[in-house]
């Protein structure tokens, strides 16, 4: 699963190329659609016409996905299936119940970090930080230089969020791309879904609800608050992230340059902390993910909690910046460790 335009039908076409063995059935096109109405374990084998794999690609626009895909397994054990899907609240929710111990979940994200230092090395990857600050990493954006900003344009003009619009009916679109462009204009700083409502005439609850929608579809992400009851820290408070800061950036048609931003702590902080979640999901490391703050206004950028542990890490885009360690951090959680993170030595954080 994972965001549109991602690559994740690029992905799997590769694994498959010149395999006779693979169907391949596109959810997107209505005659498939119509293929699985009433489908039944006879009808499947007319389908499916003997082949080892099955790949249903946007799988959560077929009616009741999860129930035909049990049905496939039941039915024809052999096969291999591949679902591929750019909603979560679609696909993830249509198939758990009917496969719930049967299947394995991956999730995938815009081009990331590590995988471009892969492709051409630390060096330049890291000489290309401003450009990525300010145009991100989806692949058709990385794939065709000078072509970015119209790119940008055509993916948040409603298209990463296709599902959203589609299957739940919102009548006023606008209102959704005023929400988005008010997450955007807050990234690392605490929100409020009242506050943000005012600002584009929702409801609280309504925008919550579309926050939901839009995480569903991997174009934001929230960090809650890390609070072990202490006195002053804030417990229910959160941030919100966009996976990709190309999308942010074009939300508010805004492609200047880094070093004239007056944004660029803000950027820089959306870009480390989404390239952690990539690295996170991707290197299995299960830790949680939150910020922490005091009501005194005593803040930490990020904070991951796995196997015991607590780390701490600030950003700063400026490798010369002085931070110290909130006193009250320090002795509330003494066994923690704290690092500051910037371009000088984020290789040590995203790889």
């Amino acid at each position: 699963m994972g965001a549109r335009q991602v690559g994740k039908t690029t992905l799997v076409k590769e694994l498959f190329k010149g395999s006779d063995e693979m169907i391949w059935l596109n959810g997107d096109e209505l005659d498939v659609q119509n293929l699985f109405e009433n489908v039944s374990a006879t009808r499947l084998k007319y389908i499916l016409v003997n082949k080892r794999y099955v790949v249903i690609d946007e799988a959560q626009r077929i009616k009741d996905i999860g129930l035909k895909l049990k049905l496939i397994a039941d039915e024809l054990p052999e096969v291999q299936l591949i679902a591929t899907g750019s909603s979560s609240f679609d696909l993830a929710n249509k198939v758990n119940e009917p496969l719930t111990g049967r299947k394995w979940e991956y999730k995938m994200y815009p081009l990331s970090f590590a995988e471009m230092v892969q492709h051409h090395g630390l060096l330049d990857e890291k000489r290309l930080l401003p450009h990525r600050l300010v145009y991100g990493y989806y692949p058709d954006v990385v794939n065709n230089p000078g072509d970015e900003k119209e790119i940008l344009k055509q993916l948040s003009d409603s298209y990463l969020y296709k599902d959203i619009l589609m299957w739940e009916q919102i009548k006023k679109p606008e209102k959704l791309l005023k929400l988005l462009q008010a997450i955007a204009f807050q990234i690392g700083n605490q929100v409020s879904y009242s506050e943000l409502g005012q600002l584009c005439g929702l409801d609280s609850k309504t925008v919550e609800k579309y926050v939901v929608l839009l995480e569903q579809c991997y174009v934001i992400f929230r960090l809650g608050s890390f609070s072990r009851n202490l006195r002053n820290e804030l417990k229910n408070s959160k941030k919100i992230y966009f996976y990709d800061n190309g999308i942010r950036n074009a939300i508010i048609a805004d492609f200047s340059l880094s070093e004239s931003r007056s944004d660029i702590g803000a950027l820089w902080e959306n870009y480390i902390i989404s390239e952690r979640q990539k690295k996170l999901e991707y290197d299995k490391m299960w830790r949680n993910s939150w910020f922490w703050r005091t009501t005194n206004q005593k803040e930490i950028d990020y904070i991951e909690e796995g196997d015991g542990q607590i780390r701490a890490f600030e950003f700063k885009w400026n490798p010369s910046a002085k931070y110290k360690t909130p006193k009250q951090f320090s002795e509330s959680y003494p066994d923690s460790t704290f690092s500051v993170v910037t371009p000088d030595n984020m290789d040590e954080f995203l790889l």
